[in-house]
C-alpha cells in the first residue's frame, strides 16, 4: 500500500478491525520510510449479475424480489422469518458462486422451488402455482402428483 504522504510503497499493518457489518475490514497502517500513519479500507467487490428473464430482458439480480415471493408463498404458514431469511441467503450464495455474470430467470425460479419443496410443501404449491402459471387444475393436479410420487 503507497503511503500517502512520501509515496513509498512499503507499510505496516498496526491494527485491523472489521467495519460495516463484517463487509469491510479497516487497516491502520504505518509507512516504513517516513512513519507517519494512515487508513486503508478493504471491502468486498460485488461482481454485478444480471437475471435474464423470459422475454430476453436483463436485470440487476436482487434477492429482496426472492425474498418478497418466498414471504408470499408462505403467508400464514408455520415458516419462521429466519427460515426464509436462510433461504434466500442460500440461493443468494448459490447465484454468486455460480460465477456467471448472467442468469436466467428460470434458473433462479428452479432454485426457490427446491427450497420450498423441502421448507414447506404448501408454500411450495403457492409459489409453483404462480412461477409456473398453471392454467387449469389438471396441471396442478399433475405436480401435485409429482410431488406425492417423489415422497413414496
Amino acid at each position: 500500500m503507497k503511503c500517502i504522504y512520501c509515496g513509498c510503497e512499503d507499510s505496516k499493518v498496526i491494527d485491523s478491525r472489521s467495519a460495516d457489518e463484517g463487509r469491510t475490514i479497516r487497516r491502520r497502517r504505518e509507512c516504513i520510510k517516513c512513519g507517519k500513519r494512515f487508513t486503508t479500507y478493504e471491502t468486498i467487490e460485488d461482481t454485478p449479475v444480471l437475471v435474464v428473464k423470459s422475454n430476453g430482458t436483463r436485470q440487476s439480480f436482487d434477492a429482496g424480489k426472492i425474498k418478497n415471493g418466498i414471504v408470499k408463498a408462505c403467508e400464514k404458514r408455520p415458516v419462521s422469518m429466519g427460515a426464509i431469511d436462510e433461504l434466500v441467503d442460500g440461493i443468494t450464495k448459490r447465484v454468486y458462486n455460480s460465477m456467471e455474470q448472467e442468469i436466467s430467470s428460470k434458473a433462479i425460479g428452479e432454485m426457490v422451488m427446491d427450497a420450498l419443496k423441502d421448507l414447506d410443501e404448501v408454500a411450495y404449491v403457492r409459489y409453483a402455482s404462480v412461477y409456473r402459471s398453471f392454467k387449469d387444475i389438471s396441471s396442478f393436479m399433475e405436480e401435485l402428483q409429482k410431488m406425492m410420487d417423489n415422497k413414496k
